[in-house]
């Protein structure tokens, strides 16, 4: 190319808009697949935040694995994932176990579920229709058909639908995703509390005035229905842990924790 057609070539490249489009194609990877890794990241959180692994249960690389049919590097990569996440410790010399549960983190993990969710709540009130309504009413009954049967682990499940089918209504559903990420110690914890006599029915009652307020358009009573119901779990804290002492981390003392 001539000096010409380099210079020439040279002042189009330097008027190209900045947010112009790319005159090459770019290649994106695959989405969708997940990693062996990923893949035994999830089943091994399912199984610690569902209180199946208890805590301070022993964690065997090897045996879980061999249980999953992969090599053991993908199980190494999720403990550590999981490790940093503060759900497995992991003890040189002595091996791996289930983190126990920092009291400290509850009452942090039961504000910012207030403010995240307090954010859904108002927003859903604006802007639900009847149709999304009646969907959350009908979660409200599989709940009570659940309650009825006992089945905890499965009505659990069913609260989580409430909740991340509360920030869809709000078209907030990033927040829900929010929550997954700060409310991993406060699962384990809320598992504790299923079994306390008229548990069940409290939540049932407790989402159902949230429902109602979102029905009624009323912003300020939703988010105020919804505060109330995170806000209780701060209330059984202390008995909980006197409960079940060897799961809980004394880094603060429960008696002394903030009502917030």
């Amino acid at each position: 190319m001539t000096d010409e057609g380099l210079e020439a070539k040279g002042e189009a490249r330097r008027k190209r808009a900045p947010n112009a489009p790319p005159t090459s194609q770019i290649r994106y990877p695959a989405g969708g697949a997940k990693t062996l890794a990923q893949v035994q990241y999830q089943r091994l959180l399912d199984r610690i935040t569902t209180m199946e692994l208890l805590p301070g249960a022993p964690i065997s690389e090897p045996e879980l694995a061999a249980e999953a049919g992969v090599s053991r590097t993908p199980v190494r990569e999720a403990i550590q994932r999981l490790a940093r996440e503060g759900l497995v410790e992991v003890v040189p010399k002595s091996g791996t176990f289930v983190a126990r549960i920092p009291v400290s983190a509850l009452p942090e993990a039961v504000l910012a579920r207030r403010a995240l969710e307090g954010m859904t709540a108002r927003a859903a009130a604006k802007l639900a229709t009847r149709s999304q309504v009646l969907s959350l009413r009908v979660i409200l009954e599989e709940h009570k058909e659940l309650a009825a049967t006992g089945d905890r682990e499965l009505f659990h499940k069913s609260d989580e639908r409430f909740h991340e089918q509360l920030a869809g209504v709000g078209q907030l559903p990033g927040l829900w995703r929010l929550v997954q990420q700060v409310k991993l110690q406060l699962d384990r914890f809320r598992r504790l509390t299923l079994p306390e006599e008229g548990r069940l029915k409290l939540i049932i009652d407790e989402h159902t005035a949230v429902v109602d307020a979102i029905e009624a358009g009323d912003s300020d009573l939703a988010v105020k229905a919804i505060e109330t119901h995170l806000s209780g779990l701060q209330l059984h804290i202390e008995t909980v842990v006197a409960a079940h002492p060897d799961y809980f981390i004394y880094d603060c003392d429960p008696s002394e924790l903030l009502k917030i």
